[in-house]
């Protein structure tokens, strides 16, 4: 099919390649808030090409390459629509570079937080980021799934991805997906981390909780401190080591989850039936996480005003454009916690980061992966040298 374009005819396709592009990059410099199906599309292209940018250009160069073998570029406007294309490929690029300075800034934010030399750069994996963003699995971990570690169904189910090899002695990452506390599921966020941190003989555990409307606050902070508890009992069985380091992070309300049980460990009256399991934790890692008060507006259940001297450390990454939680939200935790607490706390602002950049391998979040494991091996020397 062509289209009429400047008195000549210009295929559709290449048009409406160019056209998508052009809202891509949109989307992907600008924070688009409202209307709602507005935000909603925006919302959803800006959460793929955000992190993986190369893809809309391989398509451009694609599909320009075979608009001039079909003769399809023959007028001014013809030329036109091409110049377009370029233009929308240097958007692209500078959302490509944005994510890239990622490394800096992580390498800063932990300099500053844990002292100098914590940051090292590393090279990142490009065939995986350029050739295979979307394939999170490795060969060498293998995923158990659905293991229950309660008695709400397929709500109290968990994942456990382990080295195959399963060596022994290996910390504990327990991780809490996002979804506005009503949706979600355990085997959709932050897969790249936990399998890149099982591939270096971690236990990762990725699991469900009760959700809205059915269950609120504080049902999801006991199914979190089950899944820890739980944790505790049965990690060595896939490598943990009988000491291990227990580490839990989230991803949006699953930061929030996160942030609350790093705060509130050994709480009896958050342990219904497991008053007496270890709940704490070694750190606490929030990623584009919501860290302020519940739906029910009850001031101690924002992670804010649970800040205590005796605080774990803490890891907050955040987009400087995240579309649903301004950084205003994470910094406010970071403030309270950096004016009490004796542990440090590394605090991410990621350049043109939105909301759920850690769904894919991209140059972002594997720059941040990279973070999370100084900051990982930061916090277990400090453990073994007491």
């Amino acid at each position: 099919m062509s289209v009429e374009l400047g008195g000549g005819l210009m295929a559709a396709g290449y048009l409406t390649t160019v056209l998508l592009a052009v809202l891509i990059v949109v989307f992907c410099l600008v924070r688009i808030r409202g209307p709602k199906p507005l935000f909603y599309f925006s919302y959803r292209l800006g959460l793929v090409f955000n992190e993986m940018p190369f893809l809309v250009i391989y398509a451009l160069g694609a599909s320009t390459a075979l608009a001039f073998a079909e003769g399809d570029i023959a007028t001014t406007a013809d030329t036109v629509v091409v110049g377009v294309a370029a233009a929308a490929a240097a958007g692209l690029v500078v959302v490509a570079l944005r994510g890239m300075r990622t490394a800096r800034v992580v390498q800063l934010a932990l300099g500053e937080a844990l002292g100098a030399g914590t940051g090292t750069r590393r090279r990142p994996p490009l065939a995986r980021i350029l050739l295979r963003p979307v394939f999170r699995r490795r060969r060498d971990v293998r995923r158990v799934g659905n293991l229950s570690y309660g008695d709400a169904g397929h709500r109290n189910l968990l994942d456990v991805y382990h080295h195959r090899s399963r060596p022994a002695g290996g910390p504990v990452l327990i991780h809490f997906h996002g979804g506005h506390y009503d949706q979600g599921r355990k085997n959709t966020q932050s897969l790249p981390l936990l399998y890149r941190l099982a591939g270096q003989g971690w236990v990762c555990i990725s699991a469900n909780y009760r959700l809205r409307p059915a269950f609120s606050h504080p049902a999801h902070l006991i199914d979190a401190k089950k899944v820890i508890a739980w944790a505790r009992e049965h990690a060595q069985e896939y490598g943990a080591g009988p000491a291990a380091a227990v580490f839990v992070s989230g991803s949006s309300a699953g930061g929030h989850m996160a942030a609350l049980a790093a705060l509130i460990p050994n709480e009896r009256r958050y342990q219904p039936g497991f008053e007496d399991a270890d709940t704490s934790v070694s750190a606490a890692i929030a990623l584009n996480g919501y860290l302020g008060v519940y739906f029910d507006g009850d001031p101690a259940t924002s992670p804010v005003n649970l800040v205590r001297a005796d605080a774990p450390p803490f890891l907050i990454a955040h987009g400087d454009l995240d579309e649903l939680v301004d950084t205003e939200n994470p910094k406010a935790l970071v403030t309270a916690l950096r004016s009490v607490s004796t542990s440090p706390v590394v605090y991410v602002e990621m350049p043109g980061a939105h909301h759920a950049f850690d769904l894919f391998h991209s140059f972002r979040f594997e720059a941040l992966i990279d973070g999370i494991e100084e900051f990982a091996a930061w916090v277990r020397a400090g453990e073994r040298a007491i």
